[in-house]
Parts: C-alpha cells; sequence; structure tokens
C-alpha cells in the first residue's frame, strides 16, 4: 500500500512538470496568456536616476514622502504604455534616489517629459448640472498642506486620514468648507482625482479629516499621495541612459546556454559517479528547474541578469543535497542495510546538514532581498525561491524515486 502511493506521488510530480515544461516554454501556447517578464538588461529600454530633494521634510515624514513619491511616478509610467516599470527607491551615501526602469521605452526624452517633477496635489469645488458634474479650481494646493496621517474613528473603529494646513492653507480651507457644506470637495493629484469626500460642515483651524469607506491599505495609499503631493520634495534628473535590446538579447542567449552547459556538465558527473543514484537526481533535477522557472513566471518575477545568475547557482546547490543524500545512503549500504532502509536512514542523517546549509542561504538571500535593491534584489529573490524548491526536490522528489526503484523494499 506505502508503495503504490509512493508511486502515485511520483507520477502526479512527473505529470506536473511535463505541463509546467509546456508552461515555461517562451514560444509555446503559455508564453501566449501569460509571457516572461524580463528586465530591463535583457530587452533594453531607458534607465532614470533622480535625486530626491529631502532637506524641507521632517524625518519622520521622509518615509511617506518617498512612499508617495514612488507611487505617483509608477502611475505617471502606467500612463506612459509601460506594463511593467520598475520604480524603486534607492540609497547612495546620503543621498535618496529615485530609480525608473522602462523596459522596452527607447524614446528618452519622452519618459523624461511623462515623469515630470514633484507631484501636484490641488483642491477643486464640485458644481453638478443635471448628469454633469463641473470641477473648479480653488487657490488651495499641496503647498499649503503640512502633512497626512492615519486615524482611527473612535466610534467605528475605521481608518480615516487627518490632513493638515498651514496658517494660510487653513484660512482658505476655512472659506471652501464654509460654501460647500453638504457637497463633495474633491482633491486632485496630477490631475487625475483620488477622492471626494463630503463637507459635513465649515472646519476652522487647519485640521480636516477624510472618512470614508477604505481599508487601511487605501487609506495609507491616500495618505502618501498627500504627502508625495504635499511636502516639498521635488526631484532632480542625475543619470540616463538607454540600453540597447540587441545588447540585452545576446546576454539573455549567452546566459541561457551558460545554464544548460552547467546543467548538462552536473548531470553527466552525478550519471558517471553515482551511477543509478545519478540517473534519479538528474530527473529530480530537471524537475527542479521546472517547477521553479514555472514559480518565476507564475508569480511575474522579472527575470533580470543578476536574477538568472541565482537561479543557476541553485541548481548546484539542489545537487548538493543529492550528493549529501547519497554519501549517507553509501555509508549505510556499507553497514550492511537493505537498499530500502539504507534510502530512508541516508535521508533521515542527512536532512539536518540540508535544512542547516539551506537555511543561512535563505537568511542570507532575505538579508540582500531587504537592504538592497536593483539588481541585487533580482537575484536575492531567484536564489531565495530556488533554494526553497531544492530543498523540496531532494527531500520529496529524489527521495520517491530511491523509494519506488530500490530493491528489497520489504
Amino acid at each position: 500500500m506505502l508503495m503504490k502511493k509512493d508511486k502515485i506521488y511520483l507520477s502526479i510530480i512527473i505529470l506536473i512538470a511535463v505541463l509546467g515544461g509546456f508552461f515555461i516554454y517562451p514560444f509555446g501556447f503559455g508564453n501566449k496568456y501569460l509571457p516572461w517578464k524580463l528586465g530591463l538588461d535583457l530587452v533594453g529600454g531607458t534607465h532614470l536616476v533622480y535625486k530626491v530633494d529631502l532637506s524641507s521634510v521632517e524625518p519622520q515624514n521622509q518615509g511617506s514622502v518617498l512612499n508617495g513619491l514612488r507611487d505617483v511616478i509608477e502611475k505617471r509610467v502606467n500612463l506612459f504604455g509601460v506594463s511593467e516599470p520598475q520604480v524603486f527607491i534607492a540609497k547612495s551615501g546620503d543621498e535618496n534616489q529615485l530609480v525608473v526602469e522602462l523596459a522596452g521605452i527607447k524614446d528618452i526624452n519622452a519618459a523624461i517629459r511623462t515623469i515630470g517633477e514633484t507631484p501636484y496635489l490641488e483642491f477643486q469645488e464640485v458644481v453638478q448640472n443635471d448628469d454633469k458634474i463641473e470641477y473648479i479650481p480653488t487657490n488651495l494646493n499641496g503647498r499649503y498642506v503640512v502633512g497626512a496621517k492615519i486615524e482611527f474613528n473612535p466610534t467605528t473603529g475605521k481608518p480615516q486620514v487627518a490632513i493638515s494646513f498651514n496658517d494660510e492653507g487653513a484660512k482658505i480651507f476655512e472659506e471652501l468648507t464654509a460654501r460647500n457644506i453638504g457637497k463633495p470637495l474633491a482633491i486632485f493629484l496630477d490631475n487625475n482625482l483620488i477622492e471626494s469626500p463630503i463637507v459635513q460642515e465649515k472646519i476652522s483651524g487647519g485640521n480636516a479629516v477624510i472618512s470614508g469607506k477604505f481599508t487601511l491599505d487605501e487609506a495609507k495609499l491616500l495618505v502618501n499621495r498627500f504627502n508625495a503631493g504635499a511636502l516639498p520634495a521635488p526631484i532632480t534628473l542625475i543619470d540616463q541612459f538607454v540600453v540597447s535590446s540587441f545588447l540585452g538579447a545576446d546576454s539573455l542567449k549567452k546566459s541561457i546556454f551558460a545554464g544548460l552547459i552547467g546543467t548538462l556538465l552536473v548531470i553527466i558527473f552525478m550519471i558517471i559517479y553515482y551511477r543509478k543514484y545519478g540517473v534519479f537526481s538528474s530527473l529530480a533535477l530537471l524537475i527542479y528547474i521546472i517547477f521553479t522557472l514555472s514559480i518565476f513566471k507564475l508569480f511575474g518575477v522579472t527575470m533580470t541578469l543578476a536574477g538568472i545568475a541565482g537561479f543557476i547557482i541553485t541548481i548546484g546547490m539542489a545537487i548538493d543535497a543529492n550528493i549529501l543524500i547519497f554519501e549517507r545512503i553509501k555509508e549505510e549500504l556499507k553497514r550492511g542495510l537493505s537498499q530500502m532502509a539504507a534510502v530512508l536512514e541516508g535521508f533521515r542523517r542527512a536532512w539536518p546538514s540540508i535544512r542547516d546549509s539551506n537555511i543561512s542561504t535563505m537568511i542570507t538571500a532575505l538579508i540582500l532581498y531587504t537592504f538592497t535593491s536593483s539588481f541585487v534584489r533580482g537575484f536575492a529573490l531567484t536564489l531565495l525561491i530556488g533554494v526553497i524548491v531544492s530543498m523540496f526536490s531532494a527531500i520529496t522528489t529524489t527521495r520517491l524515486f530511491l523509494k519506488v526503484f530500490s530493491k528489497n523494499n520489504k
């Protein structure tokens, strides 16, 4: 009964691997419905680096300002027609930088014009005539906003956004609310409507609260957008270059070729040195490669040269676990155990070493992903996913192959 279950599990894994092979094939049906996401260094495009000036921003508000800037710039880039832009905050010494990577975009000047400068926040009155809604600009804009933060309604417990204005802005806001009681007051960021709360009463003192049916994440996003448009954090373009698509295609071909050669050499070594066990580990390795690439594609991991390098490293690490297991099995066979008993005991004894080495690698990958940016994060992400899947491959796939095809199963 146990052998029958093992055969069923192994058959399921092989079937999923076959389907995964069709899914990851770059010219098959899988690419039609879910194409690979390739980074700037593989498909070419535009790379822009902006310096963010936080000199006049309070330290406690700087994180919110940076997040808000990133959100707004990403939205602008999406309007430009880039489906998968890479927009992130980087640190260079004491300098905060906003990095924008637009894969496939060659017109660098158009990209710079689209991204523009500091986001613009403004308040507009709303006039409704029949079915037509008209927005009337006011003189209240982001430069009068001191900041925004999340609060929670003491009665309902729901999140709400608190905004505070400077003295001049408080007077303008008081006049606006006085003549718009019971009416919506529209809030625009970069000419895009982000919220239209109803004015309940005349608001004096320069502090207001926006309450609505939004979640905590939506409230955080609104705060980021307010702070991005409100606080003085201008961005200045300090670096720009265009990556050739030919260069990227050539690099991709070389990376794939290197990966194939490396995998083939590993398989040849394992079969020559471990014979039957080497065949099982080679099959498990191929399944591991398919599973890992399927996860990359399914969850939309953007593949870069650094990411491919991280994945290729995990191929060697996946085999390393098998070597530990096989050496343990050989030791148990020398002690006179049957093949099945040696397999089970070999896995049991090898597992602590496999677990500890992989966990240490996972910790390193997490640190790299958390505290770095750009290509290093891509390397860390593929390394982390690859190590997790390799543990499954060594402990599950290889083990099933050995249990199903070992002698003396009774």
